[in-house]
């Protein structure tokens, strides 16, 4: 084979292979060949001068790995020349002789001998081997199809693929290719390019995904660990709390406590009784609000603060709670102990209302694409409503408590409720399964995070819990340092990613944790009374509202936003950091 010449240094050749083979993300293919068969190479682990040495503060960095990795970093980012000689000086090749001739003979076609190397690399697991031999047969058959050589891919499908005992499905779909030419494009897959090139390239890099990373370490390796060790001071930065904070390589990150919401830019007026309950929009752009004056009112959110935009008047008790459609564009409002009502969030209309006969609601919830709701019944019961008012089902029993939230996850599938005093039901209504959150103490109110994943539980002992309820239910943090001894106090999770705690309190603060350490970062003054529920605007991290007995909402944000001059509908009043 032509190409380097047999009397030069395995060195010389060693450096060659690489600067021509590594950099695969170019798509370029290589000329030049290796001298000699694998068989006559024998797999080795890569030797260096360094030997077990460590790099490192910590000694847990092996040198050897550590240089290699660098070398893939810089052919990967087009520095060829810069990776050939970092190994040349180091005395420590990214590949092994053995690899470099594996992947010479891939990108030149070389399929028998490609699969003969294969299995002279050293591999222990027999179904990694025939995974990248049945890659390479692949290959093979349909570069023997595009050339018209029918018999022959026909050839290697029966008496190499076939005998494999792998895949069976791709098997099938293969032997069609073969009776429906037409048939071939839909078979191979999108990293199967048309250019045999190209292709050949692509077939490197699913056979680099296929074998151990310390045979042919993986592409962008280094890009990688970077990423996830700045993902890790992300996810420790207890400030962290905007997508335009800029991560920097050079120093650990660290962000100010200026990120989270703490200055009342605004207080809502427009209640006349006690708030019990607010809740965002899914587009962050309304804010609804209930009270015991009765009424709910509809706000609206933009660049130059909140104004009201209708309020709802229907109901002949307090209303408990309020619940977005999916689409924002609808608003339910559960009465305490009364009706449900459905309401246009543009027009400010009553769409419907749904009752039963001799008993009275307690919360409401939407499915999740819109085309029912669910409510909860004070004779303990779950009814699921057509839009129109027609009861669906029923769920009997002790599913919810007469003072109680109701959510429904977002895949429909799942309805949470408090069932009894100390327990939360999750209600799978199509397996029919039921799974239980036991509290030792009685709970209050609860809040479902935007993935499903995780429940806050508000508690009497004046503490909030947090669930994974993905799979096993299990508790994962607490936070303390509200008070609660008397009302029923809302949470919530809110901020960037959702990475923070917000709450309540009956002492007329608004307290704030970071959910991941559990640590209290801020406590709100402002309120004149009880703090009965907050909503974090799900689009914008920095955006925090609060509703109370003093008959006001908050709206707290950063300290860095322009003075606003007092809202002109008279309904709200502008501060730019606090203070009036």
């Amino acid at each position: 084979m032509g190409g380097v010449e047999d009397d030069e240094p395995a060195s010389k050749r060693m450096k060659l292979s690489s600067e021509e083979l590594i950099h695969l993300s170019n798509g370029s293919t290589v000329k030049e060949s290796i001298v000699g068969s694998s068989r006559d190479l024998m797999a080795r682990p890569l030797q260096s001068d360094g030997g077990e040495e460590v790099v490192g503060s910590k000694g847990v960095i092996k040198k050897v790995e550590f240089v290699r990795i660098i070398a893939k970093a810089l052919y990967s980012l087009g520095y060829r020349r810069s990776g050939a000689h970092l190994e040349e000086e180091s005395g420590i090749p990214l590949h092994s002789s053995i690899i470099n001739v594996f992947m010479r003979q891939v990108l030149e076609g070389d399929w028998d001998e490609s699969v003969a190397t294969l299995h002279n690399i050293g591999l222990t697991d027999e179904m990694t081997i025939k995974s990248a031999s049945f890659l390479i047969l692949e290959q093979k058959f349909f570069e023997f199809l595009d050339e018209e050589k029918v018999m022959d891919a026909l050839k290697t499908l029966r008496t190499e693929i076939s005998p494999l005992c792998i895949n069976h499905s791709r098997v099938r779909e293969l032997s069609l290719s073969i009776v429906s030419p037409s048939h071939c494009f839909t078979v191979r897959s999108p990293k199967q390019d048309t250019s045999r090139a190209r292709s050949r390239t692509k077939l490197l890099e699913e056979l680099q995904k296929l074998l151990p990373p310390t045979v042919m370490i993986p592409e962008r390796r280094l890009e990688h660990l970077v990423e996830q060790a700045l993902g890790l001071q992300r996810d420790a930065c207890m400030f962290h709390n905007s997508l335009d904070e800029e991560i920097s390589l050079f120093a650990d990150h660290q962000c100010a406590r200026d990120q989270i919401p703490s200055y009342a830019l605004q207080i809502l007026q427009a209640h006349t009784d006690e708030i019990w309950f607010l809740q965002f929009s899914h587009n962050g752009k309304y804010l609804a609000s209930s009270s015991h004056d009765c009424s709910a009112i509809i706000w609206e959110v933009d660049a130059n603060g909140i104004s009201l935009k209708h309020k709802l008047s229907g109901h002949q008790k307090p209303v408990s709670s309020v619940s977005w459609s999916p689409d924002d564009h609808q608003l339910l409002t559960c009465g305490v102990e009364e009706v449900v009502r459905r309401w246009d969030a543009s027009s400010g209309e009553c769409l419907s209302v749904y009752e039963k006969a001799g008993l009275g609601m307690v919360s409401c919830g939407w499915s999740p694409d819109g085309k029912w709701i669910f409510s909860g019944v004070n004779d303990k019961s779950i009814s699921m409503w057509e839009l129109d008012g027609r009861e669906l089902e029923c769920w009997k029993g002790q599913r919810i408590l007469k003072i109680s939230d109701l959510e429904i996850t977002s895949d429909g599938k799942q309805i949470i409720s408090i069932c009894r005093e100390t327990a939360i039901l999750l209600l799978d209504r199509e397996a029919k399964v039921e799974r239980f959150i036991e509290e030792d103490q009685t709970i209050t109110s609860f809040s479902l995070s935007r993935d499903n994943r995780f429940l806050l539980v508000n508690l009497l002992n004046q503490e909030i819990h947090l669930w994974s309820i993905e799979d096993d239910l299990k508790l994962v943090s607490k936070y303390r340092g509200h008070k609660r001894t008397r009302f029923i106090i809302r949470s919530c999770f809110g901020g960037l990613e959702q990475a923070f705690v917000a709450s309540g309190s009956e002492d007329s603060l608004v307290y704030i944790w970071h959910r991941g350490t559990g640590e209290l970062i801020e406590a709100l003054p402002g309120h004149s009374g009880a703090v009965n529920c907050v909503s974090w605007n799900p689009t914008n991290p920095h955006m925090l509202a609060s509703a109370s007995d003093d008959r006001t909402i908050r709206i707290w944000g950063l300290n860095n936003l322009s003075a606003k001059q007092k809202d002109t509908h008279g309904n709200g009043i502008h501060y730019s950091n606090g203070g009036t």
